[in-house]
């Protein structure tokens, strides 16, 4: 196989000019968000206090199948779109299987993630609006640094809640983050009256994205002409990644071939959707017969081991009351490297998606996870970000799998970013100092019986 033909791009011309909404094409639409304190559904306005007015208005939106992506967007996009779509022959090769392997790149983006896609349209909307100021929270930090770099493109002050364990394990992320601009505040913290009663219960807690959220949420509702940020699970994220899946399928199409299994790692959905959603599509509408895979970690499991119901988005309750598979919302994952994966719940649509049996999930064990990401790297030349490790994981025992029926199947993954800030945690598994975590089912029932006053 010549390297052209390995390495797909596609010219300026061909990159999307417009998002991809799975929600008009769904057999049952995802449930309405509701407002915690009345439990009616959230109209757009309800919304306009936390989000900039455009993304509220995508989030809800159930009818059209197509936003475009305004010009400032596309010519952001230009600078690293499109993405490349490389098969994975070394890695193959090293599994001697017959399936063929390829992965999209979103690595090769100015801050090494898919996250830059929604980050660049949330600042734009803002900015638009004339918003000054805007807040988020974040993980591992890639959408931190993802919102940092779009933020000083679109002339707006960012503050970022960085989960603490984060913070500590990351400290280059956090100087990313400062370099393009944003103020960068460990979670929890003694800044909001969500962090303060965390720290009084729990004086040393690691931090969560529910705890960070909160945070986030409650400095953009007290600070003037500012808006909160989202880095996943709301619908208007994984619209703008859909712009991943839709290069995907020119990409394919150039390859000559077609998608059998598609997967993504899973904390909240961002990456995962903007991959699956526009293939999925031809699922929907043309009855394609494709197997979509969520990876997300064994130790937080919201896919595979929650429940689907109403939760909060965040620890405090700030959020409105989402249908989702969760854990609780005060849920206190174990201290993994991957992350951007420490998430309570998932997304409204995916959870849909999952409950009407269009999608799969797995969960992977943090030591399988780097077993697949080093192998990756000793056979593709990329260091993978311990959240990519878990798709590729998966993709592995797929390979596997194909390798024991004697089939040739095509996969196609998302790396969803590269590891190049995250060595110590690889460092960790290669001294042998990394571990699994065992999530003992009481600990998911305690959880989740906290939820029953919801609703």
């Amino acid at each position: 196989m010549s390297d052209k033909k390995r390495r797909i791009f596609l010219s300026e011309k061909e990159i999307p000019t417009a998002w991809y909404n799975i929600v008009p094409d769904m057999v049952n639409k995802p449930m309405p968000i509701l407002n915690p304190g009345t439990k009616q559904p959230l109209k757009p306005e309800d919304l306009f206090p936390i989000f900039a007015e455009e993304v509220s208005r995508q989030e809800l939106n159930q009818t059209d199948s197509w936003f475009e992506i305004p010009e400032p967007v596309r010519d952001q996009y230009k600078k690293y779109r499109s993405t490349p779509l490389v098969r994975a022959t070394e890695l193959e090769k090293a599994l001697d299987t017959p399936a063929h392997i390829y992965f999209k790149n979103e690595s090769v983006s100015p801050v090494g993630s898919h996250k830059l896609n929604s980050a660049l349209a949330q600042a734009y909307y803002c900015k638009e609006q004339g918003i000054t100021n805007i807040t988020t929270e974040t993980g591992a930090g890639q959408w931190g640094a993802a919102l940092s770099y779009a933020s000083k493109a679109f002339g707006l002050d960012l503050a970022v809640y960085m989960v603490r364990i984060s913070y500590e394990q990351k400290p280059y992320r956090r100087s990313i983050m400062q370099t393009f601009g944003a103020q960068v505040i460990a979670s929890p913290s003694m800044s909001t009256k969500a962090g303060r009663k965390v720290l009084t219960d729990t004086p040393n807690h690691s931090g969560s994205l529910g705890i960070a959220i909160s945070e986030a949420i409650e400095l953009a509702l007290q600070t003037p002409n500012c808006k909160y940020t989202l880095g996943s699970v709301l619908n208007h994220v994984a619209l703008h990644q859909t712009v991943i899946g839709l290069e995907a399928e020119k990409q394919m199409e150039i390859a000559g071939e077609y998608p059998d299994i598609i997967i993504g790692c899973f904390g909240g959905g961002s990456n995962f959707s903007g991959i699956a959603y526009p293939f999925m599509r031809h699922t929907l509408k043309k009855g394609k017969k494709t197997r979509f895979i969520a990876a997300e970690p064994s130790s937080c499991p919201k896919l595979t081991r929650g429940i689907f119901q109403y939760d909060f988005g965040d620890e405090a309750g700030y959020t409105p009351l989402l249908p989702m598979y969760t854990l609780g919302h005060n849920f206190a994952p174990a201290n993994i490297h991957a992350g951007g994966l420490r998430y309570h719940g998932a997304g409204t649509i995916v959870s849909q998606l999952k409950k009407d049996g269009f999608l799969e999930a797995v969960d992977i064990p943090q030591l399988e996870s780097f077993r697949a990401g080093t192998l990756f790297a000793q056979t593709e030349g990329i260091i993978p970000a311990p959240e990519s490790c878990h798709a590729i994981a998966s993709a592995i025992r797929e390979a596997n799998q194909a390798k024991e029926e004697g089939v040739q199947k095509t996969i196609l993954f998302n790396l969803s970013g590269h590891g190049l800030i995250d060595m110590t945690a690889y460092d960790l598994f290669n001294q042998g100092n990394l571990v699994d975590y065992d999530l003992p089912e009481a600990v998911i029932r305690r959880s989740i019986d906290e939820l029953e006053h919801i609703i």
